[in-house]
């Protein structure tokens, strides 16, 4: 296994073209000590022998040197030790492949200086590549740590979301829940029967109800379901004073989207559009496909849009969830109606978003 990985390296694309660049650097820098008698291509040869030999070298340095539990030397140590080995060998072994014997290389005083000079150049050019190698190694490694560090950062920022998210849906869930213990409460000494029929309407409400109100996600259809049961909690209290109707595009009943937005939207509708109004009016729930977005509009023939009102913290916290979701893709928008009322007009992307980690609790 340790030899195949070992020529899977050598063999690699990246390497032989520095092999190949290596290889004609030295040729050009070698060539004028010969003048020119000798062929280039036969010293272009030559070398790339002994770069070849160099490279194997320098690689399997680093396995031996990676397989030492505690290696005494650094990497750039312990290549730069091979160096003038594996540019002797490579000289030698360049030698060979031209069908010199050992006897003339040493003993032929043109060969031994030939020898002599491919083995300096070679260490030269060596020393420099092991320094390369080392140094492109290190920028690897910082790059490996820089990504890790990246990612434990996007893990945070994760965290950081879903803590955000948490709090922001536990803020909007008392805000209903107190809300209409509170009309119960009023409605106890006024109409005892009628706080009891509330009641029991909102018991059977939370039994829906909890179950989602801690998850990260919920269906339209879920949330369509909440919403209706509110408003029929709603107009227990409120007799004919409250009318609604609801339409939903089959198709896009099981979309997913976050849990109680919808239900901020309603409860706004209730509490700023149709109860300020003696005669009461009528709420409009409709969903459909917008394009890539799903479309969420809940419409109210209340009050209408007071200038100098604060956005409340229900509608605050859907606006934040949003953008902490899908960013700019996704809005909250508030439309005074030209009969009388507001419409508000959530878009959400579909298919997009992020899943969080469990389902809540």
């Amino acid at each position: 296994m340790e030899t195949a990985n070992l020529w899977v390296q050598i063999a690699s694309f990246k390497r032989l073209i520095w092999l190949l660049v290596l290889t004609t650097a030295a040729a050009l820098i070698v060539n004028p000590y010969f003048g020119y008698k000798v062929p280039f291509g036969m010293l272009w040869l030559r070398l790339f022998v002994v770069a070849l030999v160099m490279m194997v070298t320098f690689i399997a340095t680093e396995a031996i040197w990676r397989s030492v539990p505690n290696p005494r030397l650094s990497l750039l140590t312990a290549q730069l030790v091979s160096v003038p080995i594996a540019a002797f060998l490579g000289t030698v072994a360049s030698g060979l492949v031209l069908g010199r014997s050992l006897t003339q290389m040493f003993t032929v005083e043109p060969m031994l200086l030939g020898i002599l000079v491919f083995t300096t150049v070679a260490i030269g050019i060596g020393a420099i590549t092991a320094m390369l190698l080392v140094y492109r190694e290190r920028a690897a490694r910082a790059d490996v740590e820089s990504a890790r560090a990246a990612s434990r950062e996007t893990v945070l920022q994760k965290q950081v979301l879903e803590a955000r998210l948490k709090l922001m849906q536990a803020q909007i869930e008392p805000h209903f829940l107190f809300n209409t213990l509170a009309n119960v409460q009023h409605l106890v000494g006024k109409d005892p029967a009628l706080a009891n029929q509330v009641l029991g309407s909102l018991i059977r409400y939370l039994r829906s109800a909890m179950p989602q109100m801690r998850d990260d996600t919920t269906t339209l259809a879920r949330e369509v379901e909440l919403a209706r049961a509110y408003l029929e909690i709603q107009r227990v209290r409120m007799g004919e004073r409250l009318r609604f109707a609801i339409s939903i595009d089959a198709t896009i009943a099981d979309t997913i989207i976050p849990p109680m937005m919808l239900m901020t939207l309603v409860e706004n509708a209730i509490k700023h559009g149709i109860d300020p109004v003696k005669a009461g009016g009528e709420i409009t729930i409709d969903a459909a496909r917008d394009g890539e977005h799903l479309l969420l509009r809940v419409i109210d023939s209340g009050h209408g849009i007071v200038p100098t009102a604060t956005p409340g913290v229900g509608l605050q916290n859907v606006r934040e969830r949003l953008s902490a979701l899908f960013g700019a893709s996704a809005s909250l928008e508030l439309r005074e109606r030209a009969e009388q009322g507001v419409e508000a007009r959530l878009k959400i992307p579909l298919g997009q978003l992020p899943t969080l980690t469990g389902e809540g609790g």
